[in-house]
């Protein structure tokens, strides 16, 4: 049996600081998710589908940018602390390094229009990178219409009902558990 680096403990803390460096460099706005997922799951295979979704649902429940939470995650599954260190100053230093400098310059050049159009682009291809990643993520971790019910559950609690993420995510949780909660006689990992 082949062991992969993140379960062999193989993966070196420079590894680590490189490969979110280059996540941070190179991913842009809400466009994140599609870089995690790409460079952890497809191109280093440190983490599976599976636990890619897990670590994501972690980040989008707690504080802070989804970024910097899976980078901690992540990080610290790889290495410990030292690793969720490496993962997070890779994936925070090109982006405050970035953001000096267009705030400079935006200062200076904002009410510009073609610096308008720019972000108007920009924008548009962060939620395309969103919508493509929550089709493949959707495509493996949704597995019936119970899962889509519970998505939309959550989709009309924050943008028809307006409620506050949390909430929504311990609602739409605890409707989770009670549905997908092991009964009498069943086998532990059978669906509903």
């Amino acid at each position: 049996m082949n062991e992969t680096p993140a379960a062999s403990g193989k993966v070196g803390v420079g590894e680590i600081f490189g490969a979110f460096l280059l996540i941070g460099a190179t991913s842009f706005g809400g466009g994140v998710v599609a870089y995690l997922r790409s460079s952890l799951v497809e191109k280093h295979q440190w983490v599976d589908d599976k636990t890619f979704v897990e670590m994501l649902s972690i980040s989008q429940s707690l504080p802070g940018l989804n970024a910097t939470n899976m980078a901690i995650l992540v990080g610290d599954r790889l290495r410990g602390a030292v690793g969720a260190i490496a993962a997070i100053l890779g994936v925070c230093l090109p982006g405050a390094l970035l953001m000096y400098v267009v705030g400079t310059l935006y200062h200076v050049h904002g009410s510009r229009p073609l610096v308008t159009a720019m972000l108007h682009g920009v924008a548009a291809a962060a939620i395309g990178l969103i919508l493509a990643t929550t089709v493949q993520l959707g495509r493996r971790s949704l597995d019936g219409i119970y899962d889509l019910v519970f998505v939309a559950l959550a989709v009309i609690g924050v943008n028809r009902l307006h409620l506050s993420v949390p909430y929504v995510l311990l609602g739409v949780g605890a409707l989770g558990i009670l549905w997908y909660r092991p009964r009498p006689g069943q086998t532990e990992g059978s669906g509903q």
